[in-house]
């Protein structure tokens, strides 16, 4: 690649080169950014390192028309601009030491070869002069080697490099994911024989790699090395437990662990929401407290969907994952994805479609995915059949919500007007009248309509001895 050809064309870069020159400031394109220049994949994060102090240089640049306020942080030496959708962050180049119990760095002023030799992998060793070799490449680890080869490999030892941060471990497999790459052979070992290391990391930092592995085009092949590596054990023990098979009187079960990578990468084909893709990941979770072996039935898993739904709070708290209307969207789907082919099975009636619509809500197209995703029988007759009964059940739904608007269900009549109508004060009966006019609504009983709720709370309140006043 013509480097010097792209600082010039980049009105931002060309910018930087030029205040970097009149300051006298040599500087560097570093990093993920060149390694993504390479690879012919866009980023909007740009990591530029400078011999000396970076601040000089940002403070110049930032004053250009576009540019926001300069963030700094001294503590790491480090500070950034944004432009439009880039991020641009500027280091000094620096050596760094670590202490066994942290994977925070003591950091120093260093030679550009410091600063390369402290970085994770070869991949993203790279330099680029911006103003005194203008476009000079350099590669001091061979890493367009390992990316000709699809290796993820460290620059130093790699027991020194995840022994130092730990977090490198995460990262490692985040690139491997996200590039499909492989880990190179001794570096994998290290992450193995390091893997315990990562309870010094804290869990944001655990959790912030995980969902990008999540959210790469093929999850399952973070999480098939987060296991085989051990990582995985350290931070989420109820998926680790999703592995292995029983045997009994020639019944066994499907690996839970498995089929769960499989759905996932089922809902990573039809959706980039990051809260679906964990709606797979833990739509299984509680199997290994609900597995029951049963003489002429085989393995039974009653309930998973129930108890998956309550273990959510818990393990969104303990991952420091969202604990809001994003978890309460997990713990619904979780709750919801056996209904969906339940309906099937039975005799499909309106009020079922109602109820699940009601349960579901706007969440109900995703719910649709997430059984879809949860196919994952190799026979293809029968993955014909449960598709089509999927079908079945959506043009029922569309169907039944055209007709009865329940998706977003407001109930037509409020606890205010029953107060007003009957001249009552606030008490339990006030839930009991509303929940039996959704009950009839739902039921098909009645419409979802005002008069008619009306016309039934009239007749419910005279059951009740109550006496209606307007």
């Amino acid at each position: 690649m013509n480097f010097k050809k792209h600082i010039d064309e980049d009105k931002n870069l060309k910018l930087i080169k030029n205040h970097a020159s009149r300051l006298n400031i040599e500087s560097f394109l570093v990093g993920g950014y060149v390694r993504d220049l390479l690879l012919n994949r866009s980023s909007k994060d740009i990591d530029i390192m400078t011999i000396g102090e970076p601040y000089d240089l940002i403070n110049s640049v930032s004053k250009e028309k576009g540019f926001s306020k300069v963030k700094i942080f001294k503590t790491f030496g480090t500070a950034s601009i944004s432009y439009k959708k880039f991020n641009y962050e500027f280091v000094g180049a620096r050596k760094e030491s670590y202490n066994k119990n942290s994977r925070n760095p003591n950091v120093s002023p260093g030679l550009f070869e410091d600063d390369m030799r402290r970085r994770d992998f070869t991949i993203n060793a790279f330099a680029v002069s911006i103003n005194k070799k203008h476009g000079e490449f350099i590669d001091m680890f061979n890493g367009v080697g390992d990316l000709k080869n699809k290796l993820i490999k460290t620059c130093e030892d790699p027991h020194k490099t995840f022994e130092d941060d730990p977090l490198r471990m995460m990262r490692a497999i985040r690139f491997a994911c996200q590039l499909n790459f492989d880990i190179e052979q001794n570096t994998f070992k290290s992450i193995i024989d390091n893997s315990e290391r990562l309870k010094i990391i804290s869990q944001e930092r655990i959790t912030d790699e995980l969902n990008k592995i999540i959210l790469s085009n093929n999850p399952s092949y973070g999480f098939k090395l987060l296991f085989t590596s051990g990582l995985l054990k350290q931070f989420f023990i109820e998926m680790y437990n999703l592995y292995g098979v029983e045997k009994i009187n020639n019944h066994s079960h499907k690996d839970n662990f498995y089929h769960t990578l499989e759905v996932l990468d089922n809902t990573a084909k039809v959706s980039d929401n990051l809260w679906l893709r964990w709606s797979a990941i833990l739509h299984d979770i509680a199997k290994p407290h609900t597995k029951r072996y049963k003489e002429n039935v085989g393995w039974t898993f009653h309930g998973h969907e129930d108890l998956g739904s309550r273990l959510v709070p818990k393990i969104f708290k303990r991952l420091k994952l969202p604990l809001n209307e994003k978890m309460k969207y997990v713990q619904n789907l979780v709750k919801l994805h056996l209904r969906p082919i339940a309906l099937v099975k039975d005799h499909i009636t309106d009020s079922a479609i109602r109820r699940l619509v009601f349960d579901a809500g706007d969440n109900i197209n995703d719910l649709m995915k997430l059984c879809r995703a949860d196919i994952t029988t190799k026979n293809p007759d029968k993955a014909k059949r449960y598709l089509k009964n999927f079908d079945i059940v959506e043009n029922k739904i569309i169907e039944v919500d055209k007709n009865d608007k329940i998706k977003n269900f407001q109930p037509p009549v409020s606890g205010e007007e029953i107060i007003d109508i009957f001249a009552i004060k606030p008490s339990k009966i006030i839930g009991e009248l509303k929940n039996e006019i959704k009950n009839q609504i739902l039921d098909g009983k009645i419409k979802n309509d005002k008069k008619e709720a009306l016309k039934l709370l009239y007749k419910l309140g005279a059951s009740k001895g109550l006496e209606r006043i307007k």
